[in-house]
């Protein structure tokens, strides 16, 4: 069974930086797309950004020029630069991953990101 285990979430004060990272173990195969995604409590999850295994990516309007994905394909990991934080940015980060060929898709345990004012 895939896991993905996140890092480098934490307390900052707004303007700062962080930089949140995720390792996929007992991989297979090759991971299709690799994706951050947050949620608030009372809120649904919901997507940061994305990255294919060719390097496209997609970002939400809300983190576009503040906010960094890369992958490192040989490694099966992903990271997020997360720059110009906001306390908006506050929430449980989480590392998602799938397959294709049916489409599978596994899940990290999140992160907390707190974003002080």
């Amino acid at each position: 069974q895939v896991q993905l285990v996140e890092s480098g979430g934490g307390l900052v004060q707004a303007g700062g930086s962080l930089r949140l990272s995720c390792a996929a173990s007992r991989v297979s195969f090759s991971i299709a797309s690799m994706a951050w995604y947050r949620q608030v409590p009372g809120n649904e999850r919901e997507l940061v950004a994305r990255i294919t295994r060719g390097g496209s990516t997609t970002y939400a309007d809300s983190v576009k020029g503040r906010f960094t994905i890369s992958r490192d394909n040989a490694k099966n990991t992903v990271h997020l630069q997360m720059s110009s934080l906001k306390p908006e940015d506050t929430a449980v980060y989480y590392c998602y991953a799938n397959r294709q060929g049916p489409l599978i898709v596994y899940w990290g345990q999140g992160t907390q990101v707190t974003v002080s004012s």
